[in-house]
């Protein structure tokens, strides 16, 4: 569908002009969302193209609003993230929308984006899974890293935590995974 091709453009756009890059000089959230696509096709193979869509919607313009923009703490924390996923979700639609899908299906992909209805909405829950399956596959050791002054219990409780987000097949995904030793050890002792 040719809205949907368009969409995907327009996505890739916004995404590309997040000023991080990777090493090879991509811009971060494009590969992010590369990524979150790749895991949603891995774990749910016959998945709708706005499914795939939505993936790649995942951290949409996130470096617009800074963690830095709110207070410092689990509440600030917790009010940053709430606050990304309406901006996001919003973005989403609205890029899908200009795109010419129907107001229907850019609902439902703002939907998803949005975090609703995690664990009982099939498409939020599979972007939630993938988001994950990212985090642990290619930030978690990044992550440990810029929070070393963590204590051990600290890293497994949000180990725990994420965990527990995940359906059975994402944590069966993640359980494949080939993490570096220490955060297989974290992982571990988390699941244990």
């Amino acid at each position: 569908m040719e809205a949907y091709a368009r969409a995907r453009r327009l996505i890739d756009s916004a995404h590309a002009a997040d000023p991080a890059l990777t090493p090879d000089g991509r811009a971060c959230e494009l590969v992010y969302g590369e990524r979150v696509e790749a895991w949603v096709a891995r774990l749910i193979p016959d998945a709708t193209p706005l499914l795939r869509l939505a993936a790649r919607c995942q951290h949409l313009e996130r470096w617009l609003t800074p963690r830095a923009t709110f207070p410092e703490g689990k509440v600030g924390y917790l009010n940053w993230r709430r606050s990304l996923y309406v901006k996001q979700a919003e973005r989403a639609r609205g890029l899908l929308l200009e795109a010419g899908v129907s107001a229907p299906e850019a609902t439902e992909v703002a939907t998803w984006v949005s975090k609703t209805g995690l664990k009982t909405n099939p498409g939020t829950q599979a972007l939630e899974d993938a988001a994950v399956l990212v985090f642990l596959e290619n930030e978690i050791t990044a992550f440990a890293a810029q929070h070393a002054g963590y204590p051990r219990e600290k890293f497994v409780d949000i180990l725990q935590k994420t965990w527990r987000k995940l359906s059975p097949a994402a944590q069966q995904a993640a359980t494949g995974l080939t993490l570096p030793p220490a955060v297989a050890a974290l992982v571990r002792e988390a699941l244990a």
